[in-house]
């Protein structure tokens, strides 16, 4: 298998066929594009979510602390606590620790979530640092959107521009290279997008609005997304149009794309959120206030065949290609 995640025919047919739910607690199992298991405590629900660092060694406390927090807020939910494992490669130094911790309480407090528990330990299990976190967050029941839920009709919201995830992981591995090509301060802008990586408050936006406004809502992590498109339309069963133009791109995240010829589209793209709602006049107008640049790139269609990139909505046949499956996630062609 290739590096990145296992692809979701395996998945299915390896992974998710061998799980029992043994308790009527649990409401959200594991399936394709479902990143939290959710859980019935009562009168709320109790939401949880798991994510390792593996693409990157660089600034990986701070991209543990949002990847995990993203996926709680992809329910509309905010996170309250994070449960955290570092494992450490031998001879690791007391100096990278304290970097991580540094990374790893800072951000989190940020973000006003509480580091709770976790382990760590040095092992020569690993080549280099992995730090895997499980988020969690309660919220009331009429709140919490899963994946699975986009309706045919559905506009399809992108928050922010694409793949600010992948761009800052770029500009920081490649620093000294892209600053030949071009200037400390495009790497540095390239940088700075670590810090619009948090989906938080337009996850809590839309849980606010409801699942009866918002029907369905993904974070985009690997595979880009392309790839998160895919599995939203996977996980209801329906089919997906998108519009390439009518797709946000920072001028860094262009330009570094094609300096490594890499996919935007397909690109690791945390701090990024995907909404499909019945009525995107107020998504936008909610999103708006709280300063969360958003466009609508698409709509959800009722066949489930129909799974189409086009250049524009004028739908030219010409330009016209298939959503298909994500693969590996373009980062990891900068790392064979």
């Amino acid at each position: 298998m290739e590096i990145g995640k296992v692809p979701h025919d395996i998945l299915q047919k390896i992974v998710f066929q061998k799980l029992k739910n043994f308790d009527e607690k649990v409401k959200v199992s594991p399936g394709i594009g479902e990143d939290c298991a959710i859980l019935d405590i009562g009168e709320q629900f109790f939401v949880l979510s798991s994510d390792p660092i593996t693409g990157t060694a660089k600034e990986i406390g701070r991209l543990a602390v949002y990847v995990s927090c993203n996926d709680i807020a992809s329910c509309g939910v905010r996170p309250l606590g994070l449960l955290v494992t570092i494992l450490l490669p031998p001879n690791s130094s007391e100096n990278e620790l304290d970097k991580i911790m540094t990374e790893l309480a800072e951000t989190a407090t940020a973000l006003n979530v509480s580091i709770i528990g976790g382990h760590t330990e040095v092992t020569d299990a690993v080549t280099r640092i992995v730090i895997n976190t499980t988020a969690i967050g309660i919220s009331d029941k009429n709140n919490v959107i899963c994946s699975a839920g986009a309706t045919a009709g559905d506009k399809i919201i992108l928050t922010k521009t694409v793949a600010p995830e992948g761009t800052a992981i770029i500009a920081f591995e490649k620093e000294e290279e892209l600053k030949k090509e071009f200037g400390d301060s495009f790497v540095k802008k390239a940088q700075s997008m670590m810090e619009k990586i948090s989906v938080i408050e337009e996850g809590t936006t839309a849980g606010e609005l409801g699942v009866s406004v918002v029907h369905a809502m993904h974070d985009i992590t690997e595979g880009g997304l392309y790839g998160a498109l895919w599995e939203i339309a996977e996980a209801s069963n329906t089919g997906v149009v998108v519009y390439e133009e009518n797709i946000p791109i920072s001028e860094e995240t262009k330009k570094i794309c094609e300096f490594y010829n890499l996919n935007p589209y397909r690109l690791i793209a945390s701090g990024n959120m995907i909404m499909t709602t019945s009525d995107p006049d107020l998504v936008l107008e909610k999103l708006k206030k709280k300063n969360i640049p958003a466009a609508i790139i698409g709509e959800i269609v009722v066949n489930p065949l129909k799974r189409l990139i086009y250049k524009n909505e004028k739908q030219d046949v010409e330009t016209m290609s298939v959503l298909r499956a994500p693969k590996s996630d373009e980062l990891y062609k900068l790392t064979r």
